[in-house]
């Protein structure tokens, strides 16, 4: 709780470097933007119940961006999805590819996970440069995927197993 005013100010710094890509909620649901400490009290329900993993991205000690690995399924799945943002002054020089790797070489060696997926809007370059990075595939083009920016939009979805990176995927990027 104590980086919730450092989280709003790059949020409202950023607002308009990461509008185009954030989640929003559909108008028929008639909710606000969830705020920061609600955020974190989700994100810790969901963490406590197995759902779900967020990182802070930090650089310098300061935090930069979010790397989230959301909607960890198990039964005969074993898979997640990770999701990610930063600050516009902080793009380009490896934090999120380097906590993205991260990210997914704990899912993989520590928490047991087999897959992870990575949902990307075909116009988002930046993101598409993340997961080209580390080399992770792309699967498939999924249409009016997540409700983004106030509307459906279509996302390619990208996707590795553990068995495609024995050796981690943060070695992909040395």
């Amino acid at each position: 709780m104590r980086d919730a005013r450092r989280w709003a100010n790059l949020r409202a710094q950023n607002a308009d470097w990461l509008r185009p890509w954030d989640s929003t909620r559909p108008a028929s649901l008639h909710r606000p933007p969830i705020g920061f400490r609600p955020m974190v009290r989700q994100l810790v329900r969901e963490g406590k119940a197995g759902r779900s993993l967020p990182f802070v991205a930090t650089y310098d000690g300061e935090m930069v961006g979010q790397v989230h690995v959301n909607g960890i399924t198990w039964g005969s799945a074993w898979w997640a999805s990770v999701g990610y943002w930063v600050a516009r002054e902080y793009a380009g020089r490896g934090i999120i590819p380097t906590g993205v790797a991260l990210a997914i070489d704990h899912c993989f060696t520590t928490v047991g996970l087999h897959r992870i997926e990575v949902a990307i809007r075909p116009e988002n370059t930046s993101s598409l440069r993340v997961v080209e990075k580390l080399g992770i595939p792309q699967i498939g083009r999924a249409p009016r995927y997540l409700h983004i920016d106030g509307a459906w939009r279509d996302h390619l979805l990208f996707a590795i197993t553990a068995e495609e990176v024995p050796d981690g995927i943060l070695s992909r990027l040395d």
